[in-house]
């Protein structure tokens, strides 16, 4: 890779890494839904001029308005509130964790569809390493988790993993910048009444800021960084953030936060982390027959 694609590559590792701890933070004072409201609206106004000027939007809305309801549905307004309630209880380094189970769960249901991508030995072996490690990181922490939130998080994954299926299944022929400002807009509105209900009237310094990088960083500019690794390195090297971002959530949430490093994040980590670079990779055959190199199957979601 260039130097250019290794800083993007750097940069998202870094970026969808950072949400878990600005959403403990903001959570502390801000209601879910109005946390939602104000990620999903500034970053909506950030990307909105990009998408005009790249004709990204009239595509979408044209052909697939109801597809992208779907998808703003899933990937953006239900995740995302549900994480935001769920870190209300759980700390951040533990949801980030939780959330590094998409690849498994991508897998999962690549499986449910039927696709000609076989799960081999060594997948399978990953599939039970990743839920081995699950167990661990909860069965080891048990008396730091509350089922209310887990199930939050375990929707959310779910969420994540079922997105990238209704993009390439659905959306694939219309400019994915429209998808994204679109769907961060439609999410934007649903969430207003709540929000103008309860907006709170003043704010500590560093939960605006966790607001405004929410919105900013953590959306508008980590989308922008993405589709430009995309680009220079496509989508399955890009992918490989995924194993990257629970890391980054830790190393914050135990520096900056003061949250525990527990025997359950030290022995489910490194599980979840192996189980889905295994689960998550699929073998190319090539036109001789052969297979090529692995490339991983599931696309990282936008924390």
């Amino acid at each position: 890779m260039s130097r250019r694609n290794w800083l993007l590559f750097a940069a998202m590792c870094v970026i969808w890494g950072v949400p878990y701890l600005m959403i403990r933070v903001a959570v502390r004072e801000v209601s879910p839904p109005t946390l939602v409201f104000f990620r999903t609206a500034l970053g909506a106004l950030l990307l909105l001029p990009i998408a005009i000027r790249r004709d990204a939007l009239r595509p979408v809305l044209r052909c697939k308005w109801q597809w992208l309801l779907v998808y703003s549905a899933v990937e953006v307004a239900a995740p995302w509130l549900m994480l935001s309630d769920a870190e209300t209880k759980l700390s951040s380094s533990l949801t980030g964790l939780l959330v590094a189970a998409v690849p498994l769960v991508g897998v999962a249901i690549a499986r449910l569809q039927g696709t000609d991508d076989r799960v081999d030995g060594w997948r399978g072996f990953g599939l039970l390493l990743g839920i081995g490690g699950v167990v661990a990181l909860l069965g080891l922490d048990v008396g730091e988790v509350h089922v209310g939130p887990l199930i939050e998080v375990a929707v959310t994954v779910v969420c994540y993993a079922v997105g990238p299926v209704i993009i390439s299944r659905q959306l694939s022929d219309v400019p994915v910048m429209g998808v994204v400002v679109l769907s961060l807009a439609v999410t934007a509105v649903g969430y207003a009444p709540a929000a103008a209900l309860n907006m709170p009237t003043s704010l500590p310094a560093n939960v605006v800021w966790s607001v405004i990088g929410l919105a900013t960083i953590c959306t508008a500019l980590a989308f922008i960084v993405f589709f430009a690794l995309i680009s220079g390195i496509g989508p399955a090297r890009a992918t490989v953030i995924t194993y990257v971002n629970p890391a980054v959530a830790v190393l914050l949430g135990v520096a900056l936060l003061g949250e525990k490093f527990t025997v359950g994040m030290a022995v489910g980590f490194p599980l979840i982390l192996l189980g889905s670079v295994l689960a998550a990779r699929k073998r190319e055959v090539r036109v001789d027959g052969s297979a090529s190199a692995p490339t991983p199957l599931a696309e990282p979601a936008p924390s």
